[in-house]
């Protein structure tokens, strides 16, 4: 009685080898396994349609017990064939039965489902539980990347709007877009220039500073660019080298090559002429005359005694001389046009303003780099020890009194406005436009810039929707094998609870326990 109670524990790695060594099974059971999976296979053929056996025919591997089931099933459906010897007489029922009987031959069936289980528990259910990790990591990559390509698509996108608001264009025909925003720069230019004026007495003061040091006019002047634009403005580089402005400007056509998609429709540029068009055949009859088509003047040609004999030459000259020198340039209708440059037309380089032009501008910048640097020396002349401080006012005593005026105050202002002047001609969107009228080469590469950046954009919209699609075939994946999972973790259970029950049965009921078996899934 005590020995019924003693459990028979079994771990699930050992169960094949305990059941050979205790004779329950033999060695060879595998060639006598092929046999009956043959036979399953051909009786699978051959099926009646029932609920029953469609389950237990479903998400596993079909083994003894559910054989044992489905002749359970088949006494049902087949109970028409039995005879009066209590003999079935369907086909069925005797495949299914022999099966049964092969099985039990041995035990075949034991160490079958042993087999079974082990598979299920240490290969099956672990395999298919690291594809659904595998489906919830991918989820999870996916979903962070999406985060990732989305900041970088939103930074990519306010550097694009950023760049554009700072060039002045919305960014969808960039290149004709930055070509419209020229017409911002004269307005710049001019403004540059007005701040220029401020400078005069800073010119001045440098001018005599110089006059006092070498004791003379500087040859070509101080700062004469400078000086020029302060006096005139920024007008044209015709009159700042011929001292009179053109009568006609005649830019240099913009050497911009713009894409297919930003070229201008060639039908919107077409003259119109009304609703009739012009026979242009009539013309072409005329250009084309032979010279047997020339104008037919008679046999005897123009007669050009008739025309001396109508006209009295003699009478014509006795009317009245007319005297040309009381009859002024205005009333005859006649121009005289100026000596040298004036009324001339300003060409090429000659047409560009001086801050337009980019030799003008950075001759410019030179001088206003220079006056910048005089006035930083002489405010640090000005800011000297005592000693030095002595020495500068003798030299200076004998100064004119504009450079004698001068304090570390004026000097500092003086500085303050050059600097001004400085950063309006040096202004970012300043350089931008003037880059963008005299270098081609410079647009070019600013709008490939823009356009790598939509580029960018582009593939990341390309990328996240790939991600998606990734994402989803993940998701429908795990929602797809957890079921499965779950189906043949219940079979293994179903199956462990059978074969416990079996070996109980072979030692007087005494409990058994698979060590390590479906309840650790």
């Amino acid at each position: 009685m005590e020995e019924q109670l003693i459990p028979i524990d079994i771990h699930k790695n050992k169960l094949i080898d305990w059941l050979i060594s205790r004779r329950h099974c033999k060695r060879e059971w595998q060639d006598k396994i092929i046999v009956i999976r043959e036979k399953i296979n051909n009786a699978i053929q051959d099926m009646p349609v029932h609920a029953g056996i469609a389950e237990l025919l479903s998400g596993s591997y079909i083994n003894y017990f559910h054989c044992k089931n489905i002749v359970e099933i088949l006494r049902e459906t087949e109970k028409d064939s039995k005879n009066i010897f209590g003999m079935y007489g369907s086909q069925r029922m005797k495949d299914w039965q022999e099966i049964i009987k092969l099985y039990e031959r041995e035990n075949v069936y034991l160490i079958e489902a042993a087999q079974m289980l082990i598979r299920n528990i240490n290969y099956e259910v672990p395999s298919l539980k690291k594809q659904l990790a595998k489906f919830e990591q991918i989820q999870l990559e996916c979903e962070k990347k999406d985060a990732d390509y989305t900041k970088t698509a939103n930074s990519v996108q306010a550097e694009f709007n950023s760049q554009c608001k700072q060039l002045g264009i919305e960014g969808v025909k960039i290149k004709r877009e930055l070509v419209a925003c020229l017409a911002d720069l004269p307005k710049i230019l001019n403004d540059a220039a007005k701040k220029a004026k401020s400078l005069k007495a800073a010119q001045e003061f440098y001018e005599a500073f110089v006059k006092f040091i070498i004791g003379r006019e500087h040859h070509g002047g101080c700062l004469p660019l400078l000086k020029y634009i302060i006096d005139h403005g920024n007008v044209t580089t015709y009159e700042w080298m011929y001292g009179e402005p053109p009568l006609q400007i005649e830019e240099p056509q913009l050497d911009v090559q713009f894409d297919d998609e930003e070229q201008v429709d060639q039908n919107d540029e077409k003259i119109d002429f009304g609703g009739e068009a012009i026979d242009f055949s009539t013309v072409n009859e005329c250009t084309s005359k032979t010279d047997d088509d020339q104008i037919d003047f008679g046999e005897g040609g123009i007669d050009w005694g008739t025309v001396d004999e109508a006209i009295d030459w003699n009478t014509v000259d006795g009317i009245s001389k007319i005297d040309l020198a009381d009859v002024t340039l205005n009333e005859s209708g006649i121009v005289v046009e100026e000596t040298g440059m004036s009324g001339g037309v300003a060409r090429l380089k000659e047409a560009y303003t001086l801050l337009d032009n980019p030799e003008t501008r950075y001759k410019l910048m030179d001088e206003l780099l220079e006056l910048e640097s005089f006035l930083l020396i002489r405010l640090s002349e000005m800011a000297a020890s005592d000693t030095d401080h002595l020495i500068g006012l003798s030299q200076m005593s004998e100064a004119p009194a504009l450079l004698q005026m001068q304090t570390t105050g004026s000097t500092s202002a003086m500085l303050k406005q050059t600097r001004d002047v400085i950063a309006a001609v040096l202004d970012k969107r300043a350089c931008q436009l003037h880059s963008i009228k005299h270098s081609p080469r410079y647009v070019d590469q600013l709008a490939f810039t823009l356009k790598q950046k939509l580029s960018i954009m582009d593939k990341i919209l390309l990328s996240k929707k790939a991600l998606q699609e990734k994402k989803e075939e993940a998701t429908s994946g795990a929602i797809d094998i957890q079921p499965k999972i779950k189906l043949i973790i219940n079979k293994t259970k179903e199956l462990q609870m059978e074969i416990e029950l079996d070996i109980s049965r072979k030692y007087k009921n005494r409990p058994c326990n698979i060590m390590g078996g479906a309840n650790t899934l």
